[in-house]
């Protein structure tokens, strides 16, 4: 059994019909990407996933249970955290206060204590800035915070939209060798099959294909349509 799967998942927005039938498998500890052109309903996916829109047919099932009708901060107690796109971060607040902010459903104050330690290693930066307003930050370092504040939930599944910055393959890789498994957004299409197992290729609001990550990166159509031409 896939930890999440989708099944003939359909959006409206108004009279948008944003996702037509979208069905995909995540496997336990896996990186899966979702590439296609703007508008092809991958950021749609994953707030369905999240909860922060609602389906309107079809079926999402994580670790085996059905998540229709759930509350987004539900899901995240259910074990998912997503990172929006656009550097969704608490202004006004320091990065402590955020990275706090990501852990407001646990009550095990040494596992916290812990995963923070994790995040400040893996990013540095926040470290040295723990006491500034997430404002002030850079744009860099606004994406690092929202995906450390993701962590400190302590996700079974980490939904990542458009984290660019340049080290996604590195992060996304590090992330999961930590045993959380990850769907990934990208524009850049050869970086994100250049670092997932398995992709699904969204066009217009349908899986168009899906495949091992290193076969749609071979794939002709592939590489025409995403990649620049062959190469």
């Amino acid at each position: 059994m896939s930890l999440l799967e989708l099944n003939d998942l359909h959006v409206h927005y108004g009279a948008i019909h944003a996702l037509k039938g979208v069905s995909i498998a995540v496997e336990e500890g896996g990186i899966v990407t979702l590439v296609g052109a703007n508008g092809a309903g991958k950021s749609t996916t994953l707030r369905a996933i999240s909860g922060l829109i609602q389906p309107s047919r079809g079926e999402i099932r994580f670790g085996g249970k059905s998540l229709k009708g759930m509350k987004a901060h539900e899901i995240v107690r259910a074990g998912i955290s997503h990172v929006p796109e656009g550097r969704i971060v608490f202004a006004n607040l320091t990065v402590m206060e955020n990275l706090d902010m990501g852990a407001y459903l646990r009550r095990d104050r040494a596992g916290i204590a812990s995963d923070l330690e994790k995040i400040f290693t893996q990013f540095p930066r926040l470290k040295e800035r723990r006491r500034q307003a997430a404002g002030t930050l850079s744009g860099g370092e606004q994406q690092m915070l929202a995906i450390g504040r993701a962590l400190m939930a302590r996700p079974k599944l980490l939904l990542m939209d458009e984290p660019s910055l340049g080290l996604a393959p590195i992060l996304v890789r590090e992330i999961r060798s930590q045993g959380t498994t990850i769907v990934l957004v990208e524009q850049n299409a050869r970086m994100a099959l250049a670092t997932a197992d398995f992709g699904y290729v969204l066009e217009t609001g349908s899986v168009r294909m899906s495949d091992r990550a290193q076969a749609l990166l071979d794939s002709p159509f592939v590489q025409e349509a995403y990649l620049g031409g062959a190469g």
